[in-house]
């Protein structure tokens, strides 16, 4: 028996209204593993998904393996610079041509040796002489739709999607004056296997009622009612913006709670003075703060658990401090108190939606993020609804 009804779907009116009235989502919406699967085809299909920095792949060859909706992709720099996304599955018999990453003129699949060029075209298939109306035109590796936003490449299932950056452009004049595309992203760290739903990730990601609450003491400076959101959501929209103030200038996720490393040289100080949160769903939670900025990439692979991909982002003349290395480290283990404390939060939701007595909860003021975030959700559910 399915989740999929029509009264599930009219129970979501009463989590988009407006926050003082708006009920928490349904608990099986986090927990069902067929509504993850609903959201796959309904939501994920249809949507420009993160798949990391364009950093990663600075020269022309370079290439790196993702998962994408649950499909094996690989995104390379071909010829020419571009960037190119194609699935990872060979045409003639399905088995993954690649992993990992490295730098290559073309993928050689080690079963049959069919391979392809950094385009995905077919190049070679051995022994297919005689096989009646062969072409290898007709044999590409299926390709992704590709943006590059601010260095950070997205994917998109659909042939000719609508472009991704005008949805994002209310969140620009926070982000201007961050430099990302010339940002350096030293590397990035996966945890697989996370135990919770995706949709819970991107609601602990910017829910400022928290703040100073989970995490008393370390992020009193960036306390929840200095919580703003200033960015009301509209359907054309793919970004959900939260930003919080400090009690001083440049503040800092760490034990000191000041910056560490050398703040982004062209901030004003009204930048100085505050962090941003922006949800771009269903894949990228991206925030800053004065010297660094901070992206999380989610990976759903079942209704209870996640991989995520954690990359810092700074500005280039940071890495030429003779101390960058000690201070990103320092930074670093301030934010793991954080993730420590999040984490614990998230696995207990988490565990709490299976419960018989989790509730349709209330929202505070400072939840404003969730129930726009309710918005785009529905907004998807609906238009991809079974009919039956």
């Amino acid at each position: 028996m399915t989740v999929l009804d029509r009264e599930l779907l009219a129970s979501f009116d009463a989590s988009v209204s407006d926050v003082s009235t708006a009920v928490t989502m349904p608990p099986e919406v986090y927990t069902d593993r067929d509504f993850l699967e609903f959201e796959r085809q309904a939501v994920f299909a249809h949507e420009w998904l993160c798949v990391g920095r364009a950093s990663r792949i600075a020269e022309v060859g370079d290439w790196f393996t993702t998962t994408v909706n649950g499909e094996p992709v690989i995104v390379a720099r071909a010829k020419g610079g571009s960037v190119r996304a194609f699935s990872a599955i060979c045409q003639h018999r399905g088995m993954q041509i690649a992993e990992g990453e490295g730098n290559a003129t073309k993928f050689t699949c080690p079963y049959h040796l069919w391979s392809y060029d950094l385009t995905g075209r077919l190049l070679g298939a051995p022994a297919m002489e005689r096989t009646v109306g062969f072409d290898r035109k007709d044999f590409p590796l299926p390709s992704l739709a590709v943006e590059v936003w601010h260095g950070f490449v997205f994917v998109h299932f659909d042939a000719d999607p609508a472009p991704l950056a005008p949805t994002l452009a209310s969140y620009e004049p926070y982000i201007e004056h961050f430099e990302l595309e010339t940002a350096i992203c030293p590397d990035t760290v996966t945890l697989a296997d996370l135990p919770w739903n995706w949709k819970v990730m991107f609601e602990n990601f910017n829910d400022g009622y928290h703040a100073n609450k989970l995490h008393h003491t370390i992020q009193d400076f960036c306390p929840s009612e200095l919580a703003a959101f200033p960015v009301p959501w509209d359907e054309s929209s793919n970004v959900i913006v939260r930003t919080n103030g400090y009690t001083h200038i440049d503040g800092g996720f760490n034990a000191t709670t000041k910056a560490l490393l050398p703040v982004f040289p062209k901030l004003t100080e009204a930048e100085r003075w505050r962090s941003t949160f922006a949800m771009m769903p269903p894949t990228l939670c991206f925030g800053t703060a004065p010297d660094l900025a901070f992206f999380f990439i989610v990976r759903p692979k079942t209704a209870d658990t996640i991989d995520l991909e954690i990359g810092y982002l700074y500005h280039p003349t940071s890495l030429e401090h003779p101390m960058f290395a000690h201070l990103a480290a320092m930074s670093d283990v301030g934010v793991q108190v954080f993730v420590r404390q999040d984490q614990d939060a998230t696995t207990k939701v988490q565990r709490g939606m299976h419960s018989r007595f989790a509730a349709r909860g209330r929202y505070s003021w400072q939840e404003e993020t969730h129930v726009q975030f309710n918005r785009w959700l529905v907004q998807r559910y609906r238009r991809g609804w079974p009919e039956a």
